[in-house]
């Protein structure tokens, strides 16, 4: 932490030293205009914070940290193409993928319109020709399944959003997705397939990605079960950057969907990789999806801080880990076909900002990305939120909902509308040992056993948690809300002066896997791993025999 930062961490450390036993009953008595104060909304999408263990004074303190670690000036860098990931020296463009020409976007100087737009439309048109059957197998059959091949950023982002979007998918061939090497995951997916009219999507940048080729190479094997080699190219496609290495796999140019090196895995999804995305509901609504990315991108780009949302949500992120001390994060959507996004943003956040040295190569000083995990309401409150709600750990929680459904079934969505306000005011509010003895009481139960029970029953509540609502799940709202992540995890970086930018975590567990590997293969002698990986190996490799 920089010496120049100190004082505004030390004003927010004063603001948590007088707030830590003040309880949130007490700010909304003493303030019952807090959800006005303590709200942000762009059209239908409103963040309310007013659950947060926060005021006013430490608000103000979280947006000068803003202004004194020049969010803003790296905010700008990014969208100017600037080279932010200094560790491979790129520019980080994302936003290229879901913007339009007259938003100027360049990297080292050439604009990134024309290079976009010509990917974008090329697997947009294939994507319409495979849905309406313009695009068939060798014989001329129309292919009833696909089955996306890839791993990390090729997987969890278009499984997420296919979810998301399952009410827009009503044409189209059924889309699958294949990432984990472990051959049960193959066996199970492929079981019920047809070879003749599966196609294949395999999505790796470098198109040498291990888990991702081994996958496809089995797959391809199985197409050709059914299918000749000379049939077989019709039933394949990539979205990688590395034309020979898909030429030599079979594949025509014409099947392959690129994208930059101004594109990170985990933040690609706009891009080709989100052609299984646009095979689920079509072209039209995945130019929808995009424009809910782009108005975020234009609001992050240009509103002030104090009315930037993904700002915001960043401050309270960084308020609850820094300040508060908290080491995670719950992501609740109230919504089923968000089951994946809590594993998405997971990636996002975690892969992003889990780093132990600044951008400088330092040591960081203080804490950086929490541990990201959730699960869907209202599953998960018959799982963990005993926990959340009466664990000695505090877990502040991201609860997501839309306030319209997009089914016909609306008793049940008010049923669940009522189960995400009930969970937040529960976690901020709790219930006082005084009104569990009443509540005791009033049923018919003896003064001593109503006693003894409330201490079981009694809710400390002063629980932290943001409201993320928005009108309703379409492919527009779920471009915005996941843009709303990625410009969160962006600013916090800039805060903690990180990259977020690269995965050297990742790359070591791959460099890993391969050495190990090579052993197993017998092309590599045991003698070269350490002690005990090779005691593991002959265990495994012992029992393999018996």
């Amino acid at each position: 932490m920089s010496k120049d930062l100190q004082p505004f961490w030390d004003a927010l450390k004063a603001d948590w030293a007088r707030l830590e036993h003040v309880h949130l009953r007490d700010m909304f008595a003493q303030s019952p205009d807090r959800f006005t104060d303590f709200s942000v909304s762009k059209d239908d999408l409103t963040l309310d914070f007013s659950k947060e263990r926060i005021d006013a004074n430490a608000w103000g303190n979280l947006l000068a940290l803003a202004k004194a670690t020049n969010v803003e000036a790296k905010r700008d860098a990014m969208f100017a193409g600037d080279h932010i990931n200094n560790t491979e020296d790129r520019a980080v463009m994302h936003v290229a993928l879901r913007a339009i020409a007259d938003d100027g976007y360049a990297v080292d100087g050439k604009a990134t319109a024309p290079l976009v737009d010509e990917t974008l439309e090329r697997f947009l048109t294939f994507a319409d020709a495979v849905r309406d059957g313009s695009i068939t197998n060798a014989r001329g059959q129309l292919f009833t399944d696909v089955v996306n091949i890839g791993i990390g950023g090729s997987d969890l982002g278009p499984v997420m959003a296919v979810n998301a979007t399952a009410a827009y998918g009503t044409e189209g061939p059924n889309l699958h997705f294949l990432a984990n090497v472990d051959g049960a995951d193959f066996t199970d997916k492929f079981a019920d397939l047809n070879p003749a009219t599966t196609l294949l999507l395999i999505a790796s940048k470098t198109f040498t990605t291990i888990e991702t080729m081994t996958n496809a190479t089995t797959a391809k094997d199985w197409l050709l079960s059914e299918l000749s080699e000379s049939e077989v190219g019709q039933n394949l496609a990539a979205l990688s950057t590395n034309l020979k290495g898909t030429q030599t796999f079979g594949l025509s140019d014409d099947r392959v969907f690129g994208f930059w090196d101004w594109v990170g895995g985990r933040y690609s999804m706009c891009g080709s990789i989100g052609l299984p995305i646009a095979l689920n509901m079509g072209a039209a609504n995945f130019r929808n999806m995009l424009a809910g990315f782009r108005d975020i991108d234009l609001h992050f780009r240009t509103a002030p801080l104090a009315e930037n949302l993904p700002v915001l949500l960043a401050l309270v992120g960084i308020w609850r880990r820094n300040i508060m001390g908290c080491s995670t994060l719950a992501i609740m959507p109230y919504d089923q076909r968000l089951d994946r996004f809590p594993a998405y943003v997971q990636q996002m956040d975690m892969e992003s900002n889990g780093k132990s040295v600044l951008k400088s190569g330092a040591p960081v000083t203080g804490e950086t990305a929490p541990v990201i995990w959730g699960e869907v309401g209202t599953n998960a409150q018959h799982s963990f939120f005993q926990l959340i709600h009466q664990g000695t750990s505090i877990v502040p929680v991201d609860f997501i909902m839309g306030a319209n459904p997009d089914h016909p079934l609306h008793a049940h969505h008010d049923l669940l509308m009522a189960n995400f306000l009930a969970q937040s005011e529960a976690l901020a509010l709790g219930k006082t040992t005084k009104a569990v003895q009443a509540e005791m009481l009033d049923s018919g139960m003896d003064a001593a056993r109503a006693k003894d029970l409330a201490p079981h029953r009694t809710f400390e509540g002063n629980r932290p948690s943001t409201s993320i609502v928005y009108d309703k799940l379409t492919p527009f709202a779920l471009g915005r809300l996941i843009a709303l992540y990625e410009h969160k995890v962006f600013v916090q970086g800039a805060i903690w002066d990180i990259n977020s930018f690269d995965q050297w975590g990742v790359e070591l567990g791959k460099q890993a896997a391969n050495q190990i590997a090579s052993v197993i293969a017998g092309k590599a002698s045991a003698i070269d791993l350490h002690v005990s990986t090779q005691n593991l190996l002959k265990r495994m490799q012992e029992l393999q025999k018996s």
